[in-house]
């Protein structure tokens, strides 16, 4: 027997452990995992010189940007960042534009990003108006559904209590789930209103309206919901103590949920949204030093279903607004994700363990793809290669994102991608990026 590839000396990580071990690779799956001596032979050998083999990232929060959007990031540039670090999979947020919302604009989305993707790409859909297009939505190969509490997004009025329910009825029944951004509009407009008329326009007026309260409300709003319903929810990026405990006390009672947090939320607070500015202003905000202690609580205890990064690319001038209320919020994270938490791994505030459940099995389970997220024989041959002990800085302006900003820029982190395989093919190496734009593909 002769396959394709074969990589070997590697601390494989398979079966929850790091093995020594090699991959033989034939096609875009992987045939086996083994010692040298057993693998077999194969076109193309490469030695991997001790580095680990992590399954390849799954980032299943991501704001491609691209179509009319494509000065903020287009398909090219925007997976090129995935694949550079380490990251071979990522689910593509709807609100672009045009707005992905139907059958028809979904297809078109596809359309326009399988000729430039390196990486594999699943799609969400926003609600259509028409809740009978659901279903005809999940059949062109929506992977989920993206609710957005806090502004209209698609065609189901997110202040209709009603509405809300037939649509989580309906999405019980298309087995998908939900995605939702979990801030409360009513909540946070009244204090945003207040501010108005005080004339603040700072960044504390900011995160008094999108309070924690504000958060939680909404994560206890949804949760009626799926227990209505039936539905599977996903809550994006937790960021309070507060909204983690209302999760949580949903979960415990029964509730279909998942929740996701953002490095961001895990290693930035308030204190750095006030020193650095607009640059990293998210919503939701960053938090207390309280709120990111709990969250790494709740992680650690196994609490927490994924880590995704949030990758929101705008361009400088988006950012660089005096009024905290019209700046475009949202952090670039594709490029950062993977050594950022590679350097918890070292401080020991994270396990390998932990790093792969979150950001590479976990993720696939919750939005159903099939053969990824593990290193095993009959899996898709997306792997990243590590080189764990390499230190280096985030340099943002070197980003392949066209967002060139980070306010993790100049930090030091341990651990870097080295090479990055999808589907078997060497897209990375040493931040090169070696094949052909198209040469990702579409998940549906």
């Amino acid at each position: 027997m002769s396959v394709d590839t074969v990589l070997h000396n590697a601390k494989v990580y398979t079966g929850n452990a790091l093995v020594d071990a090699g991959i033989a690779i034939e096609g875009a799956k992987i045939v086996k995992i083994a010692k040298k001596t057993n693998l077999p032979a194969a076109g193309c050998k490469i030695n991997l010189c001790g580095s680990l083999a992590l399954p390849g990232l799954v980032d299943s929060h991501v704001h491609l940007r691209g179509q009319q959007l494509a000065y903020r990031e287009d398909f090219r540039s925007g997976t090129s960042a995935a694949v550079a670090g380490g990251v071979t999979t990522v689910a593509d947020m709807p609100n672009n534009q045009p707005l992905t919302m139907s059958a028809e604009t979904l297809k078109d989305r596809m359309k326009a990003a399988e000729r430039d993707i390196f990486v594999n790409v699943a799609f969400l859909s926003a609600f259509p108006a028409n809740q009978r297009e659901i279903g005809r939505i999940v059949r062109a190969g929506a992977v989920g559904f993206k609710l957005h509490l806090l502004q209209q997004l698609g065609g189901v009025n997110i202040d209709d209590r009603k509405a809300l329910a037939r649509a989580f009825e309906t999405m019980r029944k298309s087995e998908v789930p939900i995605a939702v951004h979990a801030e409360d509009r009513a909540t946070i407009e009244k204090v945003k209103k207040r501010m108005l008329e005080q004339g603040r326009r700072d960044i504390e007026a900011f995160l008094a309206a999108h309070s924690p309260e504000a958060e939680q409300e909404a994560i206890v709003r949804v949760a009626e919901l799926a227990k209505v319903s039936g539905a599977q929810v996903h809550i994006c990026h937790v960021s309070s103590a507060v909204g983690l405990k209302a999760f949580l006390a949903a979960k415990a009672a029964g509730r279909k949920l998942t929740c996701e947090v953002t490095p961001h939320h895990l290693l930035l607070t308030e204190k750095h949204l006030k020193r650095i500015g607009s640059l990293a202003l998210a919503i939701p905000p960053l938090r207390t030093s309280k709120d990111v202690e709990y969250l790494w609580h709740a992680l650690q205890k196994g609490q927490v279903d994924t880590i995704g990064s949030d990758h929101a690319p705008h361009s400088l001038e988006e950012k660089h607004i005096d009024s905290a209320w019209d700046v475009k919020p949202g952090i670039v994270g594709l490029e950062t994700l993977l050594p950022l938490l590679l350097t918890e791994v070292h401080k020991g505030r994270l396990s390998i363990e932990q790093l792969v459940r979150l950001a590479c099995e976990r993720p696939v389970e919750v939005f159903h793809l099939q053969k990824r997220g593990r290193l095993d024989e009959g899996f898709f041959a997306d792997i990243t290669v590590v080189d764990h002990k390499r230190e280096h800085r985030i340099d943002a302006s070197k980003f392949y994102s066209k967002a060139k900003f980070s306010p993790f820029d100049g930090w030091k982190v341990k651990g870097k991608a080295v090479k990055t395989f999808v589907g078997g093919q060497l897209i990375m190496d040493e931040t090169e990026i070696l094949a052909r734009p198209g040469s990702g593909r579409i998940i549906k």
